[in-house]
């Protein structure tokens, strides 16, 4: 937890599916830390009967990745199997039924892998937040328990999207102090920085208090929103290493505009954990994407426009190499730095011209291929694009 590399791993995972009406893609990638402690789950068709309805969540892991491993495998099993959630399911179903089926299912696992770490080895003292998304015919349930986030956008604009759980938030800090802790630089007991979390069982032996009243909660929050067909255009999932760097109106907008030029959603959500990474974040990074039959379509035109920027960047890198003259070739801070201060129109909103990195470096190396390998063509280790850019 904390530990970095000298250079970050950009290999990715990626999956993508179709069903129910819906179609989703996913990348995760480690990034600069030490380990890989995020995980994920995306199923189409639940079991139980509930072929039309689909489960999606992100896992992000502190402490070790045993805990995210464990929830991505088995939480949705135990929502769907426990006692609540199935009589949930009966004749007539009532939304606050199936959110307390949900919320016992959280309860029940975070009970269940504490039970498995003492006969094991002594606790375990990894930790992760979850965040997901239930969807049946009818609604949609957002389900968060720590710092992950989810949104919908619907109608072309951020419709919904999770409350992270921070320990110096009101309610959360209450229920920290009434547990006997404190909160100190925005942290539980000045070391853990979410407040709800599945796992971290330090944090949860106060005698006398519920699972729910600790210094960190499994408890998640649940939301249902009633699906609006036409209008719901796609869900994001994301761990805090894509939301540290862009904001819920900024991702919204880049992922529209990708969804302009491309249908491959293992490709968009590439392109948004590259960009984050070219932004800064420095964490592990997941997302998944699911998109509702009213998300944006390809427009020939965004094609055109797209094409357009990348010949006019390329362009323009020959351009900057070129004007140095015999003073050789310079680094690619310099080349981006030169065009941070140019105005390009048609960038991707919300990524900007991090997001054309990729497009920027290629030709950068085409024109300089002898370069040596040692030369290091990621930022290092805090440094943002920006930091450049002024």
């Amino acid at each position: 937890m904390g530990a970095f590399l000298d250079k970050p791993k950009m290999e990715k995972y990626n999956s993508h599916g179709d069903g129910n009406n819906l179609r989703y893609g996913l990348s995760s990638m480690q990034g600069w830390r030490v380990e890989m402690e995020d995980a994920h789950t995306a199923v189409i068709g639940l079991p139980h009967g509930l072929d039309h309805w689909s489960f999606f969540a992100v896992y992000d892991g502190h402490a070790g990745s045993q805990v995210a491993k464990y929830c991505c495998e088995h939480l949705l099993e135990h929502i769907t199997s426990n006692s609540d959630f199935q009589s949930a399911l009966q004749e007539d179903p009532s939304v606050d039924s199936v959110k307390n089926g949900i919320r016992t299912g959280f309860l029940q696992i975070d009970e269940h892998m504490r039970s498995i770490s003492e006969k094991k080895h002594g606790v375990d003292r990894s930790g992760s937040t979850a965040v997901g998304v239930m969807l049946s015919q009818s609604h949609i349930y957002f389900i968060n328990c720590g710092d992950s986030r989810g949104l919908l956008s619907r109608g072309g604009a951020v419709h919904f999207f999770t409350q992270d759980h921070k320990p110096s938030n009101p309610l959360e800090k209450e229920r920290i102090q009434n547990a006997g802790g404190s909160v100190m630089i925005q942290r539980v007991n000045g070391s853990l920085a979410v407040s709800r979390a599945l796992g971290d069982f330090d944090y949860k032996c106060v005698h006398g208090k519920g699972p729910t009243e600790q210094l960190v909660s499994p408890e998640p929050e649940v939301y249902a929103i009633e699906r609006c067909e036409g209008q719901d255009e796609f869900i994001i999932l994301a761990c805090d290493g894509i939301w540290d760097v862009m904001a819920n109106e900024e991702l919204c907008d880049f992922v529209r505009s990708r969804l302009q030029v491309t249908d491959d959603l293992e490709r968009v959500s590439n392109e948004i954990v590259d960009t984050c990474l070219y932004k800064g974040s420095r964490d592990n990074m997941s997302v998944v994407l699911i998109c509702f039959p009213g998300a944006p379509k390809v427009s020939p035109e965004a094609v055109k426009r797209e094409a357009e920027l990348d010949k006019y960047l390329e362009g323009r890198v020959e351009e900057i190499i070129k004007k140095q003259g015999d003073e050789g070739i310079p680094d690619l801070v310099h080349v981006m730095r030169t065009l941070a201060s140019e105005s390009i129109p048609n960038l991707p909103p919300g990524g900007e011209l991090a997001s054309k990195r990729t497009v920027i470096e290629a030709m950068y190396n085409k024109l300089n291929p002898y370069r040596s390998d040692d030369t290091v063509s990621i930022l290092p280790l805090g440094v943002k694009w920006s930091d450049y850019f002024s």
